[in-house]
């Protein structure tokens, strides 16, 4: 007779997410849905918010493998020298070591997730930056309701 046992489910909205800038002059900011100290397992699940022009510098991991799958927007995803454009609908994976990027090409912010396993450090990296706030737009995106009128 196998065993039964109920794990309880992590739920999380919006309003939970905890976002930082990782530096001062960087211009996106990383919202944390699910990490290490959260999920008590080594993934790190965020949502990335470019602003226009914004972009990742150019980063490599030694074992984890990251994943993005862009909610809205638009911009070039580049690995090891090879550059694609992505756009609302589109998954980006990218193996260990590989040196990557992302960068908003578009008029508007650039909304992805972004999934890394093992989390590597990412996730403490992400918190040791500057706390930042989550905008009624960016609000909007993720609870995919329409984005308000900007004046």
């Amino acid at each position: 007779m196998a065993s039964e046992s109920c794990v309880i489910p992590v739920v999380k909205s919006p309003v939970d997410y905890q976002a930082f800038r990782i530096s001062p002059q960087d211009t996106n900011r990383l919202a944390i849905v699910f990490d290490p100290q959260i999920a008590n397992m080594s993934l790190t699940l965020c949502v990335e918010i470019f602003d226009v022009g914004g972009k990742t510098p150019p980063n490599r991991h030694q074992w984890a493998v990251e994943m993005f799958f862009v909610l809205k927007g638009e911009g070039l995803a580049t690995c090891d020298g090879k550059t694609v454009h992505v756009q609302a609908g589109d998954s980006i994976l990218v193996p260990p070591t590989g040196i990557h990027g992302i960068e908003n090409t578009g008029s508007g912010r650039l909304y992805a997730l972004c999934f890394m396993v093992p989390n590597e450090n990412f996730a403490e990296l992400i918190r040791s930056g500057i706390p930042a706030e989550l905008d009624e737009e960016d609000m909007a995106v993720l609870r995919r309701t329409p984005s308000p009128v900007l004046c």
